[in-house]
């Protein structure tokens, strides 16, 4: 399960859970909210695996890059050194030579670059699914946050109403009365 299937899990439990009489809090199972929360640990270091082989991945393929890059620079090598005999010829497998180094270096500066771009993606989407995680997770955080919040002024609320009215109807258990 992915990490919005945790969050909508969460949401779930949240929905399912019971409510405290006269306010606005559920009473949530801690152990199957912590459960939620450690699945969703357990499933972030997988993608961060993912990032670090798509890292090795890119330097493989640099590695290879380069490689052929030396081959075709020894292929070149050894091509202008059997063409060495006449002056032209020379001239020629010089200018060869260069040319096929150079497209070894395009190439190589063109496979790193994409080794780079496939990476950046990978690791922004990888930074897009942390960032809307953090933001749920906020979100539900504050929506506990604001509940307490208003639980506590509603009760305070009507203890000073109480006491305006001129005391309360109830028995108080501390001031025995």
């Amino acid at each position: 399960m992915d990490v919005e299937g945790f969050l909508a899990q969460m949401e779930q439990l949240l929905a399912e859970a019971r409510p405290v009489p006269l306010s606005a809090s559920v009473m949530v199972n801690r152990k199957d909210f912590e459960d939620v929360i450690d699945d969703i640990r357990a499933s972030l270091p997988e993608e961060l695996r993912q990032s670090r082989w798509v890292i090795k991945e890119r330097d493989e393929v640099l590695e290879q890059a380069e490689r052929e890059a030396e081959q075709l620079l020894a292929d070149a090598r050894v091509e202008a050194a059997r063409l060495i005999s006449d002056t032209e010829v020379v001239r020629q497998s010089q200018r060869q030579a260069e040319r096929i180094l150079e497209e070894a270096r395009e190439q190589s500066r063109v496979l790193r670059l994409e080794a780079e771009d496939y990476v950046d993606s990978k690791l922004a989407n990888f930074e897009i699914v942390l960032a809307k995680t953090m933001r749920s997770v906020e979100k539900g955080r504050e929506r506990l946050r604001g509940r307490l919040v208003s639980d506590e002024l509603a009760a305070t609320e009507t203890d000073e109403e109480r006491a305006a009215a001129g005391g309360s109807q109830l028995y108080d258990y501390e001031a025995g009365s």
